[in-house]
């Protein structure tokens, strides 16, 4: 009997389970980052919130150009509306949402990116090659399957920075909002929790503990 850590032989999955596994993961990673959006005013969705400038809207925009991308002209199906910014010269133009894009224009746009993306993985092969000008030449060349699993680590990249930024702006965190995948606790346990850490880093690093 295989051990539940013994690698799965995809050589025994068809096609259609695999893109059905791969886009339900990718699907997971869409919902998350339009939750990180529920309920925060349009100052908190456009906040740059590191030193790079993340913001939440931003990172929905640039996923939204992502998929439009690989899954679009990429694999010989471009997607049919140009991407708002392509025109712009200027570095990060995809990372963020100006002022003539609303919060609306840019969920609406990711949404009609995901319905033309789900048709491309329907109609073609797993093993059709695509043509990526910006990859190293010796991967220029992958299939949609290679594909699939490259936007879905993506996308779940940016969930995880989606993630981050949504609990610096009002402390809501975890996978979902009915499944926060997080410890049920109650009261201060996460506040005395996160105060242990800094203890126990405090002492490693060689610094004074906390007044």
């Amino acid at each position: 009997m295989r051990g539940p850590l013994a690698p799965c032989d995809h050589r025994a999955m068809s096609d259609a389970d695999l893109k059905q596994a791969l886009t339900a993961y990718l699907q997971t990673g869409r919902d998350v980052m339009l939750w990180k959006l529920d309920g925060l005013s349009e100052y908190d969705v456009r906040r740059p919130l590191t030193a790079t400038g993340t913001n939440l809207l931003g990172l929905v925009k640039h996923l939204a150009g992502v998929e439009s991308g690989y899954f679009g002209f990429v694999v010989g199906r471009p997607f049919p509306e140009p991407m708002p910014w392509m025109d712009r010269p200027e570095p990060n133009a995809d990372m963020w949402a100006t002022a003539d894009e609303s919060r609306a224009d840019v969920v609406d746009l990711y949404r009609r990116v995901w319905a033309h993306a789900d048709e491309t993985v329907a109609a073609v092969p797993l093993d059709r090659r695509g043509e990526v000008p910006w990859w190293p030449e010796e991967r220029r060349h992958p299939t949609l399957h290679t594909l699939l699993v490259h936007v879905v680590a993506e996308t779940h990249r940016h969930a995880g920075h989606a993630d981050i930024v949504r609990e610096t702006i009002d402390g809501s965190a975890g996978f979902r909002r009915s499944n926060a995948n997080l410890p049920s606790t109650e009261g201060d346990w996460w506040g005395a929790y996160r105060d242990r850490l800094e203890r126990i880093a405090r002492r490693f690093g060689g610094l004074t503990p906390e007044a």
